[in-house]
């Protein structure tokens, strides 16, 4: 089963409450609030470009790959302009951003050393990178005992998608080579037990997404059993499911 635009946006619109906080605090060390011209990277279907134009007076650009993405990303809304291009040879001169943006975008690239030259390349001097977001599955904790295979299937169909499921670690080594001065960091995790009312929402979208990347790996009667008992932590107060998720952002020399 693949996912639609629409439902990827939902699943987008999850990810970013999760690092809703992180991203306010790199937003304030890169000055978004007095930036002129501010490029997200992988936008998707706008929700963190939607975002920093609210942040900011100045005009903001979202490029992705997808066309649908961009399609869906323009009809929602008018204040972001919606290019569609690729992370290793963005469409723009030289430095002429004052802050670039992704979030969980180097996940999925192949060579994302390539993205983060480009990212560097299109921000001014002084200007900032900000990666807001890239997971790092190596650290993953799944609780209850039972469920610990499922995240380790996880990665392993990452993987088989071609992305860098342990890419949060290396955020640090891809910035610095790109010639940048790098802040790196991990964002915090918390959890209220037992799990609000808006918890059940959240849960369905994140099994939504898991099971076509499980469905390769084992069968379906594992994954029904999986995300019941996963289901049943949750509302127990049982639950954990932890991905060290690091962000960096570099300041262009």
């Amino acid at each position: 089963m693949s996912l639609t635009p629409e439902e990827w946006h939902h699943w987008f619109t999850v990810q970013a409450r999760w690092t809703w906080e992180t991203r306010l605090w790199l937003y304030r060390q890169a000055g978004l609030a007095g930036a002129q011209l501010v490029l997200e990277v992988g936008c998707g279907s706008g929700v963190v470009a939607e975002e920093l134009a609210c942040l900011t007076s100045g005009r903001v650009v979202g490029l992705d790959v997808d066309p649908r993405m961009i399609e869906l990303a323009r009809r929602r809304s008018s204040d972001v302009r919606y290019l569609r291009g690729d992370a290793y040879a963005l469409p723009f001169p030289s430095e002429c951003f004052d802050i670039v943006v992704s979030h969980y975008l180097f996940l999925w690239l192949k060579h994302p050393e390539h993205a983060a030259r480009e990212m560097a390349r299109v921000v001014r001097a002084g200007g900032a990178v900000l990666a807001c977001a890239e997971p790092d599955y190596g650290g993953r904790v799944d609780y209850p005992p039972e469920l610990g295979e499922s995240g380790r299937l996880q990665a392993e169909a990452l993987r088989r998608q071609g992305a860098d499921p342990l890419i949060g670690r290396r955020l640090g080594e891809l910035f610095v080579a790109a010639g940048l001065r790098v802040t790196l960091g991990v964002v915090g995790g918390q959890w209220e037990l037992p799990s609000p009312a808006g918890a059940g929402e959240e849960f369905e979208a994140e099994w939504d997404v898991r099971e076509p990347d499980l469905a390769a790996l084992c069968p379906p009667d594992k994954l029904r059993r999986w995300r019941d008992l996963d289901r049943r932590a949750l509302q127990s107060g049982q639950r954990v499911l932890f991905v060290p998720t690091f962000y960096a952002w570099g300041r262009k020399k």
